[in-house]
């Protein structure tokens, strides 16, 4: 019998955390003829579920009261009288969007006006309701948790190593990932999966540590090395620089990785964690003129590039890295807050 309501966290505003509120019997919509119910098992957060929550400039005009998250895995409950792809039982993931087409490139416009937890209910909820194109089969070889990273963190790294042909990775290549964010140590397990070598950064011991355990063949650590760049470059064979850069900082790491770009290497911008450091240049498209390499912005990936990153999740067996600390569903301001600032070690997920 399909529910009439379930729990779910609900943002009353956009002051911040204490916006989260705890709805017990929130009422659960009738399907619509291409919609989806879906019991949530876990789900995931990601930088923008915060900036969404604190109502920061970058993405404005959320509807008051939708259910937060966008990223989640569980276990199809119904579906409605025109989808296809789906049927009860199957497991799955969401994809951030609604309603575009599998092929499209997701806009910023795209995000901020279809993108789930910030105008369409998201995946905070024990059972949610989605359009049938936010969702993708989850990977066979995964748990609930572990699928939950991939819908921003692992398919925009995804995206950042295998969205131009001609520019992927592979057995030799070398690739910098920045930090331990989730984004990052995707990136990291993706390009050690095709056989390339791993840079990483960070500016602690104990992270340092985890990530030459995951396969990380050199970490720099970039508090004590404010020339990062040029110290990655040279570790390289011919000292010619590493063949992708996934950023993840934005301006506060930008003209580091330019400094560790070879000729004709890719710096794949994947976020904007930091802003801009002091008495530092930052680079303008001149300078890939001038340096022969090759910058590309993105958001996210496309539903057929989740469903082809999941075909090689399970090809390779790659077991998706999250935080040891998972919370439940009544800890959702708790996670956030352990995102916040910043305690986490790739994802933090939240168990239902």
């Amino acid at each position: 019998m399909t529910p009439k309501t379930s729990p779910a966290w609900t943002l009353s505003g956009q002051n911040g955390i204490e916006s989260l509120q705890l709805v017990q019997d929130n009422p659960i919509p009738e399907i619509g003829d291409h919609q989806v119910l879906v019991k949530i098992h876990a789900a995931s957060l990601n930088s923008r579920d915060i900036v969404i929550a604190r109502g920061e400039p970058a993405l404005p005009h959320f509807r008051p009261g939708v259910i937060p998250g966008s990223d989640g895995a569980g276990i199809v409950e119904a579906v409605g009288a025109n989808v296809s792809e789906f049927r009860s039982g199957d497991r799955v993931c969401t994809h951030l969007t609604s309603s575009l087409p599998a092929n499209k490139p997701a806009s910023m416009n795209d995000i901020c006006e279809s993108g789930l937890g910030h105008n369409y209910n998201g995946t905070l909820t024990s059972y949610a309701i989605f359009h049938e194109s936010s969702l993708v089969s989850m990977p066979a070889n995964l748990d609930f948790l572990q699928a939950s990273t991939l819908t921003c963190s692992g398919l925009t790294a995804w995206n950042a190593l295998f969205g131009v042909d001609s520019l992927k990775p592979k057995k030799g290549d070398w690739v910098l990932v920045q930090g331990t964010g989730g984004v990052s140590i995707a990136a990291l397990q993706f390009a050690l999966a095709v056989g390339a070598t791993i840079i990483a950064t960070t500016s602690s011991t104990t992270k340092a540590e985890r990530l030459k355990s995951l396969g990380a063949y050199h970490v720099l650590n970039y508090r004590e090395d404010s020339e990062w760049g040029e110290t990655a470059k040279s570790l390289t064979p011919n000292q010619e620089g590493v063949n992708i850069v996934v950023d993840v900082g934005g301006l506060s790491t930008l003209s580091q990785s330019v400094k560790a770009i070879r000729a004709n290497g890719l710096i794949a911008l994947a976020g904007l964690l930091g802003g801009a450091p002091e008495n530092t240049s930052i680079p303008t498209l001149m300078d890939c003129l001038a340096n022969t390499y090759i910058v590309r912005g993105f958001l996210l990936g496309t539903r057929d590039q989740f469903r082809e990153m999941n075909r090689f999740i399970e090809e390779k067996d790659i077991k998706p890295i999250f935080d040891d600390r998972v919370f439940d569903s009544t800890q959702a301001k708790e996670a956030y807050r352990f995102l916040q600032e910043q305690r986490h070690f790739s994802k933090v997920c939240i168990r239902f």
